[in-house]
This record gives C-alpha cells, sequence and structure tokens, in this order.
C-alpha cells in the first residue's frame, strides 16, 4: 500500500476487502476516490472469482461525502454541460454497485454523509459500528436531500416516513436508531465491525457461487416487480437453472454425508 492509494484492495480467497483510504480528510469523495470506487465496482461484473466483497475506511469516519475543498473537483467551465457530467460520473458509483453479482457488506464507523451515506445504502448487508453516524447531508447545502440514489434507496430500506425525516431535514440518524429501523443488520464496537463481517461472509461463501449472484439479481429486479406473478416467474426460472448445475448436485450430496460442500461454480 502506498500512500498515493485512495483506494486499497485487498484479496482474500474468494473475498476482495476494499478500504477508503483518506484517512485524514474523512475519506471524503474526491476526483481520484470516484475514479478509483467507479473503476473497482464496474470492474468486479466479469470477476467471478470474487465472491464477496467488503466495503470499509480507515480512520474516524466512513466517508463524510463529497470533497467540497476548492480543488477536488476543478472544471474548465462551470456550465450545464460539465456539472452534469461530473453528477453523472459520481452517480455511476451506485449503479455499478447494485449491478455488480457480488454481495457488498459495508462496515461502517463514525460519520457517513451525502455520497458516503449512499455507499452504505447502496451495499446489500451493513454493519455499524457504535460510533456512526449517517445523514443526507445534501440539503444542508442548498441542495435537494435525494441524490446519488438516496430518494429509491432510503424508502425501500426504513419506509416512506423515516426516509422523508431524513430526506427533508438533513438530520444525523445514529447506530442505535440505524438497527431499530432496519437501516443496518447489526451494532458492534467500531473495533469488532471486520470480526462481525466474518459470521457473515461465512454464511454467504456456504452458498453455491450462482446462486449467491442470482440472489442479489433476484433482489435487485424483484424490489420494482410489478407483480408478485412477475417476481415469482423470475425465482421460477432461477430456481429451474440452478437445479441442473453440478454445484447443486454437490449440495444435496453433501447435505446427506453432513459435509461442506466443494463446489466448482458448474
Amino acid at each position: 500500500m502506498t500512500k498515493e492509494q485512495t483506494l486499497v484492495v485487498e484479496k482474500r480467497d474468494t473475498v476482495e476487502w476494499v478500504t477508503l483510504n483518506r484517512p485524514t480528510a474523512g475519506n471524503a469523495l474526491n476526483k481520484e476516490l470516484v475514479d478509483a470506487l467507479v473503476e473497482y465496482f464496474e470492474g468486479l461484473q466479469e470477476r467471478e472469482d470474487t465472491r464477496v466483497v467488503v466495503l470499509s475506511a480507515r480512520g474516524k469516519h466512513f466517508c463524510v461525502g463529497l470533497d467540497l475543498t476548492s480543488s477536488a473537483f476543478e472544471l474548465q467551465a462551470r456550465n450545464p454541460h460539465s456539472v452534469w457530467s461530473l453528477q453523472r460520473r459520481i452517480a455511476r458509483i451506485y449503479l455499478a454497485m447494485r449491478k455488480c453479482p457480488q454481495p457488498i457488506v459495508a462496515l461502517v464507523q463514525g460519520a457517513a454523509c451525502g455520497g458516503g451515506f449512499s455507499l452504505v445504502l447502496a451495499s446489500d448487508i451493513r454493519i455499524a459500528g457504535d460510533s456512526a453516524k449517517m445523514n443526507a447531508a445534501y440539503i444542508k447545502i442548498g441542495l435537494t436531500g435525494c441524490d446519488m440514489g438516496s430518494s429509491y434507496f432510503l424508502p425501500r430500506l426504513v419506509g416512506t416516513s423515516v426516509a422523508s425525516e431524513l430526506l427533508m431535514t438533513g438530520r444525523f440518524i445514529h447506530a442505535a436508531r440505524a438497527l431499530a429501523v432496519n437501516l443496518v443488520s447489526a451494532v458492534v464496537k467500531d473495533s469488532e465491525l471486520a470480526v462481525t463481517a466474518e459470521s457473515y461472509i461465512g454464511d454467504m461463501l456456504a452458498s453455491s457461487p450462482l446462486g449467491l449472484r442470482l440472489t442479489k439479481d433476484a433482489l435487485n429486479l424483484s424490489v420494482d416487480a410489478a407483480s408478485l406473478e412477475a417476481a415469482m416467474a423470475l425465482e421460477d426460472r432461477h430456481q429451474a437453472l440452478l437445479s441442473l448445475t453440478e454445484d447443486a448436485s454437490e449440495a444435496a450430496l453433501a447435505f446427506f454425508e453432513k459435509r461442506k460442500p466443494a463446489y466448482r461454480n458448474r
């Protein structure tokens, strides 16, 4: 790891631990970090050897949002075209997080604000440290509270009432309340975040590689499904496909032999 790296990726077998690495800046999203996140998450589409992603951050805060220092995002001309291009560039992070087939586990300590909050929302499983606090900071700087997917993710995670409160006021939601409204799966000591993630990772890796990928795929599509019939039609196709794989046969055999399955992604 060098000081210049804004995003550090460590491969541990089939799990990649991805760490935001601007601790002295609260891991604020500058151009380099945005570009690194876009490149990383968009690149996951073709990497079947990576089964789970853990997203964390060095330092006191997870991510305080967009870097608002004067040199963070220099535009040669501040006009609708350049601003739109920048907005869409940042948005690609969250779209790629949802499109990548790997489950993403977010480990959150300290502040997760604005675009940092959306990194948490776009993940699949969220574990909060006891210091965690999150807010849709956009509305605090003269913009709408709805940005980087917040208006899409939040109502689906916590309901319209709580989402409206958070998006319209910019108030922080702290770890205990985040757990109470089902925004996070667990609250632990900051020092225990990585250890806690391991138990979730272990359960996910106990499933077949394709089964895990298609579970995320089905969840993404079913959250906006037009009907129960539409959601079940997708499930039926996935299950029929998976039942014909070698891994499904291996899982059944391992169950009866009371051993761990040896998946081959076939």
